[in-house]
This record gives structure tokens, sequence and C-alpha cells, in this order.
């Protein structure tokens, strides 16, 4: 098996070695994905682009990415996932990026890494592996993130809300099914950006697509406008309505205590007379009980109550059944169901929707 995926990474080494266009690298411990999407389409608008699907950013899917990409490609986008030291660094040595997008380092698999400095050190790997006539593409609102910018031997732009920011959302509004709308200022020129995506939290990983999109000289305009009508990778803040009415955010795909406060916020965002969030557990994070704790406390103080599945660490008695205890759901309810991937509660979303 070790052999056979060796040589699996191998001939994806040999594959990147053939390819000459911008490959962007993209890691973090939240909204990895979401930015791959999020550039895939805003790169697409303007050069041939190529992408991992879904999640597929291992030392397998990550080889299989770059074997599979179509003929004529310009530019590369290849999230970057890891469980441990070394593994990013791993990806790196195959996909050769020459530019690096980090996005947020929170708490997820902070206890195979000694806590969340082990997390920083994991996804800095990512910007030491650049090139020095790369670039870094860093969030400025993350100071671990930011101080990754000290290790960077290519230049770095620094993307937020911060004055500072090379890369600056400005002008933040959320509609009524939470998509944010934001101004964005650029090295490359500003844009106005309407993303079809809920939740606060994705004007940051809008702005780190566009940068990318300015970094390979596309066109920033374009990259904004289809950002408009973008679907994400399935249970990501996907905002679903029942049939009588209510409200489902499904971001049941992966949670850790960044990610869940984000989801939280959305929740909060959406127009409702009543919100619930349906909330399993956390997995591979460091401290685990205080942290589900300190998830029920924040839930509790933006008005969201909160029903636990299949785990006590929330301090909460869990429910058997959430569809039954969250009863008939009415058009001014609001639901959140957000667990990590290993809980599998995207079939709690879809018996909401059945019902």
């Amino acid at each position: 098996m070790a052999d056979t995926l060796r040589a699996l990474m191998a001939l994806a080494a040999a594959q990147r070695a053939s390819f000459d266009g911008p490959v962007i690298g993209i890691t973090g411990s939240v909204g990895k994905t979401s930015t791959k999407d999020l550039a895939w389409a805003a790169l697409a608008a303007s050069r041939r682009t190529w992408a991992n699907e879904r999640s597929f950013n291992n030392e397998q899917g990550l080889p299989t990415t770059l074997l599979n990409t179509p003929e004529l490609t310009e530019v590369l986008v290849l999230e970057m996932g890891m469980r441990g030291l070394g593994e990013i660094a791993e990806l790196c040595a195959i996909a050769r990026p020459t530019i690096g997008v980090v996005t947020r380092v929170a708490e997820a698999h902070s206890d195979r890494l000694g806590g969340i400095e082990g997390v920083a050190r994991a996804k800095a790997e990512l910007v030491t592996a650049l090139p020095a006539d790369g670039l870094a593409i860093l969030n400025a609102d993350d100071l671990r993130v930011r101080a990754m910018a000290a290790l960077s031997a290519a230049p770095v732009v620094l993307y937020g809300e911060g004055d500072d920011a090379d890369v600056r959302i400005t002008d933040l509004h959320i509609d009524e099914i939470a998509r944010p709308s934001f101004q964005l200022h650029t090295p490359w020129g500003s844009c106005n950006v309407h993303l079809g995506v809920s939740g606060r939290h994705m004007a940051h990983n809008a702005a780190a697509a566009l940068a990318c999109v300015g970094a390979v000289g596309g066109d920033l305009h374009e990259g904004a406008a289809a950002l408009a009508d973008i679907g994400l990778t399935a249970m990501r803040m996907e905002v679903l309505r029942t049939a009588g009415g209510a409200t489902v955010l499904n971001d049941s795909y992966n949670a850790n205590p960044t990610s869940m406060r984000a989801a939280l916020d959305a929740l909060a965002d959406l127009p409702a007379t009543r919100r619930i969030a349906v909330l399993g557990l956390m997995a591979e994070i460091s401290d685990a009980a205080a942290e589900h704790r300190a998830i029920v406390e924040y839930a509790h103080g933006r008005g969201i109550d909160v029903l636990a599945v299949g785990t006590d660490l929330y301090g909460i008695t869990p429910v058997p059944d959430p569809v039954v205890a969250l009863g008939s759901l009415a058009g001014g309810d609001a639901v959140l169901v957000k667990a990590s991937r290993v809980v599998g509660l995207e079939r709690v979303a879809a018996a909401l929707l059945l019902g």
C-alpha cells in the first residue's frame, strides 16, 4: 500500500513539473475548502482553472487532482489539509505552490499537535515552502496567520478588515439569509462583492479568493461577479427551507470552536423568532470539555437555544432524537445543524427537510 501511495505521489510530482502556470496552495484550520471553491469560481471567470473536487486535500486527493489536470489549464488551485506536522510540507514538495493562502489557525486537530501553536506551525509549512518570487496571501485579522509573514521568503499580501490590510473589506452588510455584500480594495483595483453564500465570515474567504485573482493577473471585476452565483461544497453553510417555511442552516461537514462560532453568528444573522442549534461532537480538539461548554455559553449569548446530539461534553443532556425534540417547525424558526464529520449530522438536516 505504501509503495502504491508513493508511486501516486511521484506521478503527481512529475505532472506538476510539466505545468508552468501559477499553482495556488490553500490551507487553514477553517475556511480552506470554501476559499478553494470561491477561488476556483473567481479565477475561472477569466482563467482556465482546475482545483480539488470536494475536500480531496490529502496525500491521495491532492496527487489525484494534479493527475486529472485538464490539458489547457492555466491556473491550479490546490487545497492542502493535514492532521500532523510535516504533512503540508510533503504536499508542497509535490505541488510546489507559487502562491500560498492561509485562512485561519484554530483548534482543529490540536490534540494531535500539542495545542493551537502546533497547528500554527503545521499551517506555516505552506508559507515556508513558497519561492522567493512567489506570493503569500495571509489573513491579517488572525494574529497567528499574520505572524507567518516573518517566515516567508516571498512577498506578502495581507487581507482582512483592518486598516493595514492590503486587500481590505469595507462596508460589510448582511442580507436576509446572511449573505455578505461589501467593497473590496486591493492593489489591483477595487470592486463591489455580493456573495451567493451565507455567513459573515465568508467575506474573508472571498477576499482571499479575489486576492488570488489579482495575483495571477485575472479580471477582478469578473471574479467578483462570479461569486454572486456560487455554490460551495455540500454541507457547508447551505441555507435550506422546510415545507413549513423554517430555515435550516446545514453546516454539518465539520466543526471546531472557531467554525462553530462563525456558524452561530450566521444563525444569529438570520431573521427568525426562534433560533436553535443542533450540535454534535467537535472532534480532535484540546481541552474538549471546556471548549464545548464555551460554545453553549456563546450560543446563549447570541439568543440561540442548543440541542446536543450524541455527546454530553456541552454540559447539557443530549437528546436521543433532535427532530422529535425540535417538534413542529414554523416559518419563524431557524435551525443550525453542525458537528464534526465523524458524527454524520447531515442526516438530521435531511430529516428536517423531509418533515
